[in-house]
């Protein structure tokens, strides 16, 4: 049952694509993690027999069912290497929530992690930037941005390669209803307050004043209060709101949320911005082709059989 799940899975998400995203691996690896996500949040979650796996782990074990991905099996800690490096250049767009008042933002808490960020993720191929941070923000909080938000209104970072740009999306009440769309993605949405959030530096991964853990956060608070300072909130501030931060939905244990969807469809592709450069340990790997036509074939007979 395994093998022909993994089989399935090779065939609906990496070889049932366009041909030119089968002709890198940077590419195939997104592929393959977009069918992890739905092994884990359908495979394993409707049959309890199956193992839950990480994405090597997952991928070790495509890579070893389907004979168009064998060949390569000796080489998948390069391949992520590899993989790693690339993801880390595609762009990332998402939006810094603000409240009537202007003293506190949304954050949200990722579904294994501790740390708290700014809802934000990867911008699909040929997306663009203001779509990506809708659609990224609507999936991580179930929240509609795309009435309130201002193509001109945002902050952006560059981290090493990869280029992060936060629309402000300001004057949203307290009381909006938030619940992510996506599993097992998000385990946690809250107010924080942006004193609690200033950090001794500006480093990608730091700790608020309270101790919370943040990650993409530090970078953008100066210039967010540069903003705030040259705009007038809605609301004057509202001492009787607690000096903590507010949480707003919060996944139970093995729940994720009465809002939370399945997007079966054919998986978007992230884009980079930069040129995939021949260097890094999976270069060897970059020009290959899939001759998947007899591949299709021997799969299907073996599902027939």
């Amino acid at each position: 049952m395994e093998v022909l799940l993994m089989l399935s899975y090779c065939s609906r998400f990496v070889l049932n694509v366009p041909k030119e995203d089968l002709q890198s691996f940077e590419r195939i690896l997104f592929l393959v993690e977009y069918a992890h996500w739905f092994y884990e949040d359908n495979s394993v979650e409707n049959n309890p027999s199956l193992k839950s796996l990480n994405l090597k782990e997952f991928t070790s074990l495509l890579f070893n069912s389907c004979d168009v991905l064998k060949p390569y099996v000796a080489h998948i800690d390069d391949i992520f290497k590899d993989f790693t490096s690339y993801k880390v250049r595609v762009p990332v767009t998402g939006a810094i929530i603000l409240d009537e008042t202007y003293e506190r933002c949304l954050l949200v808490k990722g579904w294994k992690g501790s740390s708290w960020s700014f809802p934000r993720g990867k911008k699909s191929k040929d997306e663009e930037d203001h779509a990506c941070a809708i659609r990224e923000v609507m999936e991580e909080t179930g929240f509609d941005v795309s009435k309130l938000l201002n193509k001109d209104e945002y902050l952006e970072v560059i981290f090493g390669q990869q280029r992060v740009r936060l629309y402000i999306i300001a004057g949203v009440k307290d009381d909006t209803a938030f619940a992510p769309l996506t599993k097992k993605e998000i385990s946690e949405i809250a107010w924080h307050r942006l004193d609690d959030l200033q950090p001794a530096s500006d480093d990608v991964i730091s700790r608020g004043i309270t101790g919370l853990k943040l990650y993409m956060v530090a970078p953008f608070l100066a210039s967010l209060q540069s903003w705030i300072s040259t705009h007038q909130p809605a609301m004057a501030p509202r001492p009787d709101l607690p000096l903590k931060g507010i949480c707003v939905w919060k996944a139970k244990h093995g729940s994720i949320g009465s809002s939370s969807t399945v997007i079966d469809s054919q998986p978007t592709k992230p884009e980079s911005d930069s040129q995939s450069l021949d260097v890094g340990p999976g270069r060897s790997f970059r020009n290959f082709r899939f001759d998947t036509a007899p591949i299709l074939q021997a799969m299907e007979a073996a599902f027939s059989s």
